[in-house]
């Protein structure tokens, strides 16, 4: 199978987040801007070269009529990353699941996974650069290390929650990047962790 160029791998990388952002494909003069092209043409003649590659399907009766196709996970040069809701940066909450999906280049993730990714909402990691708005993608790789960004459940209270991991004597210590918010202590026996945090997709606003 021939792969993208590296300019059209950004720009379909490009075009991924901002429907994932903004539920809609970008303008022309958005992914020229984005990815460093001269003129529309140049874009148009990208995006031609993306579509017979089958990353991605136009409606050109439509200004915006750019649907990516999943069938771009077939390229070893891409992961495909399930969205599986949100996750509250905060005080715990359920992660709804969703059918979504976000396409990642390879220099983004690692050959690790599986992979899943969770929107989050609110601000208690913000210190470690994770906004609420941010999208990150989780490693289903266990156990968590001292210190490691986890989405973690508590069984207990059947609630997830993202926080930084610490295993302690008797313990598990559940650390805010915010110091507005207090540690959440809790017995290992309760504690399940869904994922380390691999990567942060940033949204801006």
């Amino acid at each position: 199978m021939t792969t993208p160029t590296e300019i059209q791998q950004k720009l379909f990388q490009f075009i991924s987040r901002q429907i994932l952002k903004n539920q809609r494909p970008p303008s022309y003069d958005e992914m020229r801007r984005a990815v460093g092209l001269k003129s529309r043409s140049n874009v148009r003649y990208h995006l031609d070269a993306l579509e017979e590659l089958g990353y991605i399907e136009r409606d050109r009766g439509m200004a915006r009529g750019i649907r990516v196709l999943l069938e771009a996970a077939g390229d070893p040069n891409f992961v495909t990353v399930p969205l599986q809701g949100y996750i509250l940066a905060g005080a715990p909450v359920f992660s709804d699941r969703i059918q979504e999906a976000i396409h990642l280049t390879r220099d983004i993730v690692p050959h690790l996974g599986p992979f899943y990714a969770l929107r989050v909402k609110g601000d208690s990691m913000k210190d470690a650069q994770v906004n609420d708005g941010d999208i990150v993608v989780l490693s289903r790789q266990e156990p968590a290390g001292k210190g490691e960004m986890v989405a973690v459940r508590l069984t207990d209270r059947d609630e997830c929650t993202l926080k930084h991991f610490y295993r302690e004597r008797c313990r598990v210590r559940l650390r805010a990047a915010n110091p507005s918010y207090p540690d959440i202590l809790v017995h290992p026996k309760h504690v399940e962790v869904q994922g380390r945090v691999v990567t942060v997709i940033r949204q801006y606003h």
